[in-house]
């Protein structure tokens, strides 16, 4: 069976954007300089592209219907991944006619973490979103955590984890530790559905 794995940078004030919805810093992309300085991919090696190599081996994407929207729903596809777009409103023009691989989701997280894990057979489930992240995590529909703690405080923004319904505990799975980010796997092991 698939695991459902958040994918987040995050700063280490718990920041996952600045209040603009940029990721800080003077060009806007600081959270993600990790993986493509300057905003540009880079080539990785070592750990950091052990963790990429992972994200990218998702077979299906559940992200919120804002961070769809602020990436353009990724053109259609996140890697030739079909994506679920958790939603309380029919999707836009662009991704109900031009997006095949994109589905809107308006009954619930569940309902979208289901129909992605079924598209994802046995490879993971990539999820993408604060808010998706806390409804997950809410319904007790997130396995594991993967953040990349960038060494950077924002001082404001969005956090990762502001509206959570009770305390959730983690395990700590694995830890990779590099000059750029800290990437920190957690196992969600008390989900706030059942705390």
């Amino acid at each position: 069976m698939s695991t459902s794995v958040l994918y987040m940078s995050m700063s280490v004030d718990g920041y996952i954007a600045a209040p603009d919805d940029f990721l800080g810093g003077p060009e806007g992309h600081r959270l993600h300089e990790w993986f493509a300085p300057g905003g540009e991919f880079a080539e990785l090696t070592g750990p950091a592209a052990q963790v990429m190599e992972e994200m990218g081996a998702a077979g299906a994407v559940v992200t919120g219907r804002r961070t769809a929207e602020l990436m353009d729903h990724w053109g259609g596809d996140l890697g030739g991944r079909p994506i679920f777009v958790v939603s309380h409103r029919p999707p836009g023009p662009a991704a109900r006619f031009g997006y095949p691989l994109v589905t809107y989701v308006t009954d619930g997280v569940a309902s979208a973490m289901e129909q992605a894990r079924a598209a994802a057979g046995d490879k993971d489930v990539h999820v993408q979103g604060g808010y998706t992240a806390q409804q997950a995590l809410a319904a007790g529909v997130l396995d594991e955590l993967q953040i990349a703690q960038v060494p950077v405080l924002l001082g404001g923004g969005r956090r990762l984890f502001d509206l959570l319904p009770a305390e959730v505990e983690l395990e700590i799975v694995r830890v990779i530790d590099t000059p750029e980010a800290t990437h920190l796997r957690y196992r969600v092991v008390s989900p706030a559905a059942s705390a």
